[in-house]
């Protein structure tokens, strides 16, 4: 069986009990689905977009094997003939979406997609799946980004991600984000993402020595002598990096950089600094990780401590203050009629929608307009077509594109909205006065249809 990154499998059960519904009851209108974000976590001011690459790779891709079709046929909750069905089951509709990097707010429509009920419909759980994850790490990368001021950030977290796939997306989406790059050395080749190490503890430990462990290093990677000197005493294992400097120096071998691991950075920091500088070691830079996240990142951007740049590792790979979106994937329309849901908290919205965004003189964001695709807004329209007809309108744009397009996006927010913590001012979305007559009419309609039984 295929791997879950690429299988139709990778669903929920009720996904294929639809289809089969859909099938034998002969429902193959068009229907339009919309992927979007209820509300914001508590810690959030904005999200960024993320996912969408890999998304439509799955969606362009998806078919069902014969060894998932032989499970399908054997596992007796399906009718005859259904696994047949399956077989020839395509993606053969339109998606639109914000690009990757956007940034957005609630109750706004990320993705669009446009097709056949059914295949509509297969694609919800693993389009959610991918979508949602990046978008979680992304929009918390990016928060790191901001409170760095414009140091470098390293993604450190493959370890405690929730699964390799989690781990190598957190890389992307981080980098996507404006993370500098990543430990992690899949993420290398697999997504063009510069890749950075050091060692470990262990290395150190296995020598009798910590000056000849930093040799032995430096020796073996002397255009990145990058040296992690807290593994008994921090300012001890500095002053060992000053007494080595001279004799690598002799051999054309320059330290490039000190890394703390734990402790209180800014005091470790400072003694390090001078340290080194009174050494003449002003240009070997220090770099600090060690259960890292956006706000102690802040702390010691703001006191002023000596570090060059940082790894982000646990709290970014699992987004730790806010580890899932209220996001979902709801049906705005079926066999050309508007369709919502009004389930006390989830209702939903109806009808094909496109998103405006104005900006002020300072090229910042200051309201969007949620709209029918029919209506014209003041504004920015944020989502674009990118697959018709089951096939990519434009081959995805390179990460470097997108993480620029981040970046972009992350300057148009009012200062205000750019603060790591609350209270954040309320940011403007507006419905349009046309889609709020379509609820009224599509409540209406539901309300008369329901008389008539």
């Amino acid at each position: 069986m295929k791997g879950p990154s690429a299988s139709p499998l990778l669903t929920d059960l009720y996904q294929l009990t639809m289809l089969q519904a859909y099938w034998q009851h002969r429902m193959h209108d068009s229907a339009v689905f919309e992927l979007f974000v209820r509300k914001l976590p508590p810690q959030r001011a904005f999200l960024v977009a993320a996912g969408l690459e890999q998304a439509l790779d799955f969606i362009e891709q998806a078919r069902f094997d014969d060894e998932e079709l032989g499970w399908i046929t054997r596992c007796g909750t399906f009718a005859p003939g259904f696994a047949d069905w399956l077989r020839e089951l395509r993606f053969s509709g339109d998606v639109w979406a914000m690009p990757e990097g956007t940034v957005f707010f609630p109750n706004e429509p990320i993705l669009r997609v446009v097709a056949p009920i059914a295949e509509a419909q297969w694609l919800e759980t693993r389009i959610l799946n991918l979508v949602h994850f990046q978008t979680v790490i992304a929009s918390k990368a990016a928060r790191a980004v901001l409170a760095a001021d414009d140091r470098p950030l390293i993604d450190f977290g493959l370890r405690r991600a929730h699964g390799s796939e989690a781990g190598a997306l957190a890389a992307r989406a981080a980098y996507l984000a404006g993370f500098a790059g990543t430990a992690t050395a899949y993420a290398g080749p697999r997504f063009g993402i510069p890749v950075f190490g050091t060692m470990a503890h262990s290395f150190v430990q296995a020598h009798d020595d910590e000056a000849q462990a930093f040799m032995h290093f430096a020796a073996s990677f002397p255009e990145n002598a990058m040296l992690l000197i807290d593994t008994y005493d921090t300012v001890e294992g500095a002053r060992r990096v000053a007494e080595i400097a001279p004799r690598l120096a002799q051999r054309g071998i320059r330290i490039k950089g000190v890394r703390l691991d734990s402790g209180d950075l800014d005091a470790l920091s400072r003694a390090v600094r001078r340290v080194l500088d009174d050494a003449g070691l002003r240009d070997t830079v220090i770099f600090a990780s060690g259960n890292l996240d956006e706000q102690r990142v802040h702390a010691l951007v703001t006191a002023g401590a000596p570090i060059t740049s940082f790894g982000v590792g646990t709290s970014l790979t699992t987004s730790s203050d806010a580890p899932y979106l209220d996001a979902v994937y709801k049906l705005q329309e079926y066999a050309g009629r508007a369709r919502r849901k009004r389930s006390t908290g989830k209702a939903t919205w109806p009808g094909r929608k496109q998103v405006f965004r104005c900006l002020d003189e300072s090229s910042h964001c200051v309201g969007d307009t949620v709209a029918l695709t029919t209506e014209t807004f003041p504004g920015e329209p944020l989502l674009a077509e990118v697959l018709r007809g089951g096939r990519r309108v434009a081959p995805s744009p390179p990460l470097a594109v997108a993480r620029a397009h981040c970046a972009a996006q992350l300057a148009t927010l009012a200062p205000a909205l750019r603060r790591l913590d609350p209270p954040w001012p309320s940011y403007p979305v507006m419905i349009s006065p046309a889609i709020r007559a379509l609820a009224d009419d599509v409540d209406h309609r539901q309300a008369t249809a329901a008389l008539a039984q």
